[in-house]
Order: C-alpha cells, then structure tokens, then sequence
C-alpha cells in the first residue's frame, strides 16, 4: 500500500510541525454546477483580509512566521511559502481564478484559515511519498513548464520513487502528481510549523473534508501527522 513517510531529517528542522491531511476517496472533481466554486473564492478573499490587518505586509502573523520557517532550509531564490502568495494577490486587489474543484476547495480554505493548503494526485504517486530533504537532483517539471527544475541538496521538499513532488515545502508542485478533473482519489494537505495554531489546523481540517464530501461525494479521511506519529497510510 501507498504510504505518506516524514523523514527525520525534515523534524531535525522542524521538530514542533504538524502535517494535516485529508484523504479524498472516490470523489467526483469533474462536477460544475453554476459558479458554487467561484462564489466559494470570493468569500474566502474577503476572509483572508483578517490575515493581512497589518499594513506592512512582511509582518502579518500568517506571512512572518512563514518566512521565517523558510530560513531555515535551502531554498529557490525568491521562493515563497503558498499562502503567502495567495495572500498577496488579495492584499493587491486580485482574484483567484477558478481552477477545479478540489483546488478551488483548498484554496477557498487555505485563504480562510490562514494555512498553506495543496493537493496531490493519490494515484499519480510512485511508490511512497515523503516529506524530506532533497538530495539534489531529483527530478521536477512544474505547471507551464517542459524543463526539468530539481531541487536544490537540503531544500525540503515532498517527493516519491520518480522524483519531486512539491519543492521548497509548500512552494511549487509537480505536473506530474497534480490535480486534475479526472482526479478520484486526492492527497490534500496544509502545513503549520510550529504548535502555535494546532487547534485552528484541526478546524480547517474538519472544513476542507467537509467541503469535499458536500460538493464532491466520495470518502474523505483526515488525519495529524506530527513527531510521535510520523506515517500515514494512503489507501
């Protein structure tokens, strides 16, 4: 069976962190029905103004803490954590574009609760999918893109027998392992890396399998990955 393995190199960096997963089973992503996505975007934009009160924007709790979780691996130069970049396309005045709806789930909830949210295709992964550090070179081809980009020794990132999955922790994901309309089986996640918001993580959890059960059927299990409970089977 398909296993999601943190790896102790990540927890020698991030001992305190909590991986919060939701696992989507059968569900129908090719379903459109009027704009309930989109209106689903924009709710979440003016949700996510709680998160940006600060003028300056480098200091808002949300996008602080990130930025400096990010100083403490190798990364991409430029690369920044994805809610940070969900955050400041709202705090410039701009819309999400609607992509499918399980992308459309987790950004909606990802702007809402504050917490960097992506997802995966369960059956696209090769083998077991960790969350490591990088030994360089491992390969990756990102959205809009045909050239091979790999990470970097020491980024972290999420990977699986064939290569990259997500560089940079939460940053840029794979063509190879993302969702799509036909997707049925999906591997959602958000990161907090510190215990600081535990409670609020849990509760974005509960909406994110919420919002995919009502609007899209199937099974949706979630789980806390954290230290003590390091592994989580995917199927």
């Amino acid at each position: 069976m398909k296993r999601f393995i943190i790896e102790q190199d990540f927890w020698d960096i991030f001992p305190d962190a909590r991986i919060g997963v939701v696992l989507c089973l059968g569900v129908d992503n090719a379903r459109r029905r009027n704009d309930r996505f989109g209106t689903m975007l924009r709710e979440a934009e003016l949700a996510a103004r709680a998160h940006i009160g600060n003028e300056v924007f480098s200091e808002n709790p949300v996008v602080k803490t990130w930025r400096e979780a990010y100083r403490r691996f190798k990364t991409k130069g430029g690369a920044r954590c994805s809610i940070e970049a969900l955050l400041n396309r709202v705090a410039k005045g701009n819309t999400l574009p609607s992509i499918n709806p399980l992308v459309d789930i987790y950004n909606s909830v990802s702007l809402t609760y504050g917490f960097p949210c992506g997802g995966e295709d369960i059956d696209a992964f090769a083998g077991e999918v960790r969350l490591t550090v990088a030994t360089g070179g491992e390969p990756f081809v990102t959205l809009g893109s045909d050239e091979n980009a790999p990470p970097q020794p020491g980024e972290v990132v999420y990977k699986d027998e064939a290569g990259a999955i997500c560089r940079c922790w939460n940053w840029r994901e794979s063509v190879r392992t993302m969702l799509t309309e036909n997707t049925r089986n999906a591997f959602l996640c958000m990161e907090l890396p510190d215990t600081g918001r535990t409670a609020e993580l849990e509760a974005a959890l509960a909406e994110l399998a919420r919002l995919v059960r009502e609007h899209l059927a199937g099974e949706c299990r979630t789980a806390l990955v954290d230290s003590s409970h390091r592994e989580l089977q995917l199927e």
